[in-house]
């Protein structure tokens, strides 16, 4: 299973794709150099894989490298900074 990680900055959000099929999404608002993540959601035929959280790793890979930030209002981003802390530091007030 190939996965890629991109960002679709005409939709807001970051893509996942498996095997070159879009199996899922993370949107957000930007806010300058912020990103407030609003909603996740992966294809059901993709759920249980791991899917979720190689885009949100992804995603917070590729804020890192740009020197952004996140607001993690989406409950998955949340949980997934939670779980794995040493994404903690993109995390910014509200803006």
């Amino acid at each position: 299973m190939s996965t890629l990680v991109e960002d679709n900055p005409a939709k807001n959000r970051f893509e996942i794709l498996v095997d070159d099929a879009l199996a899922g999404f993370t949107a957000y608002v930007p806010r300058g150099e912020v990103l407030v993540f609003t909603h996740t959601e992966v294809d059901r035929g993709f759920q249980g894989r791991g899917v979720g959280g190689a885009l949100i790793r992804g995603t917070l890979d590729q804020v890192r490298e740009r020197g952004g930030r996140v607001v993690p209002q989406c409950p998955f981003v949340a949980a997934f900074i939670d779980k794995h802390p040493e994404y903690a530091d993109l995390v910014a007030e509200q803006p």
